[in-house]
């Protein structure tokens, strides 16, 4: 099998397997929130806070799986994760109070390090060698769609069964479809192997330029994850009714779905720093038109180069450790920089819900751009850092 066709065949395993592990575990809860409420008669902000808890347990168990996935490869780790996440589905599907469904939290946020998104990414890279970069922006672009796929099959099979026998449906899934498929479709050996204790090839990244380039995008993920439960609300108190800001928020997702494809079209003819400090400088420049218009036709101009920059970091977080770091290092530094991002993701929800009860939308907005701002200065130092670098070892 050439190595193209083995890159095609793991990126397609790895897309439905994302799909379906994303899916089924932080998505579903969207669409069954409602009714895990009214049964386990728990407030909805209880039950919704669950994804919350996951991804702090994903910050939390990343940073000491990076050595693991640098040792033993992504297969057998991901392997692993699908059956936990499975048992974490049963144990949600089962509970009758909020002590076990918070435990499938828990247990979900150890799966997910194990198996979803950075896991997945790691994967890619170790049989796609040079060619990771496109493979991984068709990694994501696939990823863009998953609310747009399960949140209408979470919606029928709840109608037909129920939010119980739906969690457990997906726990049968990735139990029977992801962990096969993870073991017999993903490379075999690729760990790094030892000699003398010691690990062949080169493995360490830079920290100065490591802690940059998390620094920035945990700073993006901040209010982009923040925006994303928000951007509504915060349409509706710029002045629009509530289709006009249904109808600017669906901008959002085409513009993302773009952004995606910029990186896959343009990546041969530019880099991945200059992607990523493209979607950086977009970003202040989408909050600043949302400042100074209340209209719909500014909304819209917002939603469109939100969702441009937003696509385009989606692709450079993945992408960026390739270029700015040795190719052994890639599957430690991935892990670890999915610790803060995965912190900011985690309190960016209730912490722009609660900056927009006690200030205003538009103090919201400020802060975005504020953050926006420091995101995009802290990559521009890192490209000035890393062509530093670059010419000394040329040198």
């Amino acid at each position: 099998m050439t190595t193209f066709s083995r890159t095609a065949s793991v990126v397609a395993i790895l897309s439905l397997t994302q799909l379906l592990g994303w899916g089924a575990t932080f998505w579903m809860i969207a669409v069954t929130g409602p009714s895990t409420a009214d049964d386990l008669q728990l407030p909805l902000s209880i039950v919704m806070s669950g994804p919350t808890a996951m991804l702090m347990v994903m910050a939390i168990v990343s940073w000491p799986l990076g050595t693991a996935f640098e040792r033993f490869g992504a297969r057998p780790i991901m392997t692993i994760g699908a059956p936990l996440a499975s048992v974490g589905l049963i144990i949600m599907g089962m509970a009758g109070g909020p002590i076990a469904y918070f435990l499938s939290w828990t247990m979900l946020g150890v799966a997910g390090s194990c198996m979803l998104s950075t896991p997945a990414q790691i994967a890619v890279t170790e049989i796609a060698g040079e060619k990771s970069r496109n493979a991984l922006s068709v990694l994501i672009l696939v990823g863009g769609l998953t609310s747009t796929i399960m949140w209408p099959v979470t919606d029928i099979l709840q109608a037909h069964w129920g939010w119980r026998t739906t969690t457990l449906i997906y726990a049968a899934l990735l139990l029977l479809v992801c962990m096969p498929l993870h073991w017999y479709g993903l490379a075999r050996n690729v760990g790094n192997k030892t000699k003398g204790g010691k690990s062949v090839g080169s493995t360490s990244a830079d920290l100065r330029r490591f802690i940059l380039l998390a620094a920035s995008f945990a700073a993006n993920g901040f209010f982009t994850w923040g925006f994303a439960l928000t951007i509504i609300i915060l349409f509706e108190a710029k002045g629009l009714d509530h289709t006009s800001a249904l109808a600017a928020a669906a901008f959002i997702g085409i513009a993302q779905w773009a952004g995606r494809m910029t990186d896959l079209a343009g990546g041969h003819r530019w880099s991945g720093l200059a992607m990523g400090l493209a979607g950086a400088a977009l970003f202040p420049a989408s909050f600043i038109v949302l400042l100074v218009t209340n209209s719909f036709g500014g909304a819209v101009v917002f939603a469109i180069l939100y969702g441009i920059a937003s696509g385009i970091t989606a692709v450079a977080r993945a992408t960026l450790p390739l270029e700015l770091f040795p190719p052994g290092a890639y599957a430690r530094s991935s892990a670890r920089m999915s610790v803060p991002l995965n912190f900011a993701f985690a309190t960016a929800p209730p912490a722009f819900t609660a900056i927009m009860t006690l200030t205003s939308p538009q103090g919201t907005l400020w802060l975005a751009l504020i953050v926006s701002i420091f995101a995009f200065a802290t990559l521009v130092y890192l490209a000035v850092v890393h062509r530093r670098v670059t010419s000394a070892i040329a040198a």
